[in-house]
């Protein structure tokens, strides 16, 4: 749903202007030093990227969630480093609360969150139950008026930056599965909790994660998302089906990327008297990865206008992030191809991107975990 085409046609002009002259010219630096320098950042919020899906009552865009992927097209013509800062702050980090936050959580925490004076991060993960997610063993035991957690979680994206964390715990151990599941807000600084040193990754250098440890840490039971004990694997699900269909936008973003850089070198490099765009071979590749983008495009269109109407876009949000994701890997695949040899050296930055959206395949849902989502969701329905 686009409310006003005006207006979200200057927000994606105001982007991509942002992204050409700001992000661009930075992504080398940032993959070498594994850093986005401050004063970016700062920039990012003064354009009010942090609280693009924040509704308006709490001083962010209130972005539509096709709006929103739009957007997300256009963030993601760059290193996808730059989009992971706020991107998650937008996402995951923030919208347990705007979801399902009690009305005092939403006052107090989204206003700060929409202007990036606090970043939002995301636990779910731990070091035993990732794509079973229901097993998490972290536990938040109830003593009076608050809660006591202890557990640590893994691959926690934003975790070092992060100022507060929607943490998935079991407030019940005698329930197992995910019936025992709340999510609760547990701010930086909290005695008892600690974070574990940056990974060092395969790619998305200047994207920080962590492990999040909680040591007997005390959080008041007004920080219980909802109010309400046993939802929270419901709220962590709601907010994946949203996530996902952010992932596949970016992936669709980076994929476009990726195909303009190799149309550009596949223009200007020569072999045998002629620019090898001229081959067969070439444009075969060229076609196929213009037309993936083209259907993944279409799929996270038509997902985020069926989340707008009001429909539940589990399945839909399943295959968008799915298909877009494998799709970004197959067109930085044939991108280092058409490269050639220069597609494997550091320089050209194919071979960054081809490390760098390796990731969309594995995080907010592995491809295998979508698959399963769908079939399950068909057998149902059927």
């Amino acid at each position: 749903m686009i409310r006003d085409p005006e207006t979200i046609k200057l927000l994606q002009d105001s982007i991509a202007r942002f992204v050409n002259e700001r992000l661009v010219p930075l992504e080398a630096q940032v993959a070498e030093t594994d850093q986005i320098p401050d004063d970016v950042v700062a920039d990012m919020k003064e354009l009010g990227l942090f609280g693009m899906s924040i509704p308006e009552a709490y001083g962010g865009m209130g972005l539509t969630m096709e709006e929103e992927v739009l957007a997300g097209f256009a963030v993601a013509q760059t290193s996808p480093a730059f989009r992971s800062l706020f991107a998650t702050n937008n996402g995951i980090g923030a919208q347990g609360i705007v979801l399902d936050g009690t009305q005092a959580q939403k006052d107090f925490y989204l206003p700060r969150i929409a202007t990036g004076e606090i970043i939002g991060s995301f636990a779910l993960t731990e070091p035993d139950s990732g794509s079973d997610a229901a097993s998490l063993r972290t536990t938040a035991v109830r003593e009076g008026d608050v809660y006591v957690i202890n557990g640590t979680k893994r691959y926690i994206t934003n975790a070092p930056e992060a100022g507060i964390f929607t943490v998935m715990a079991r407030s019940d151990t005698t329930r197992k599965g995910a019936d025992g599941i709340s999510a609760f807000i547990v701010e930086k600084g909290t005695p008892g909790l600690s974070l574990g040193t940056i990974d060092k990754k395969m790619g998305q250098k200047g994207a920080h994660t962590c492990d999040v440890i909680f040591d007997n840490v005390r959080v008041p039971a007004t920080n219980l998302i909802g109010g309400v004990e046993g939802i929270g694997f419901k709220t962590a699900m709601k907010v994946l089906d949203k996530g996902r269909i952010n992932i596949a936008a970016a992936s669709v973003g980076a994929a476009e990327r990726i195909l303009r850089d190799a149309i550009r070198y596949a223009k200007e490099r020569k072999q045998f008297g002629k620019a090898i765009g001229e081959f067969q071979l070439i444009q075969a590749m060229l076609a196929d990865s213009h037309a993936d983008i083209y259907a993944a495009r279409c799929m996270v269109l038509d997902a985020a206008r069926r989340r707008d109407d009001g429909h539940n876009v589990s399945t839909e949000a399943a295959c968008a992030k799915m298909f877009a994701s494998e799709m970004c890997g197959r067109v930085a695949d044939r991108a280092v191809q058409i490269f050639g040899g220069a597609g494997y050296l550091a320089e050209y930055g194919i071979e960054r991107f081809y490390r760098d959206v390796r990731l969309f395949r594995i995080f907010e849902g592995t491809t295998q975990i979508q698959q399963l989502v769908i079939a399950r969701n068909l057998l149902r329905d059927a």
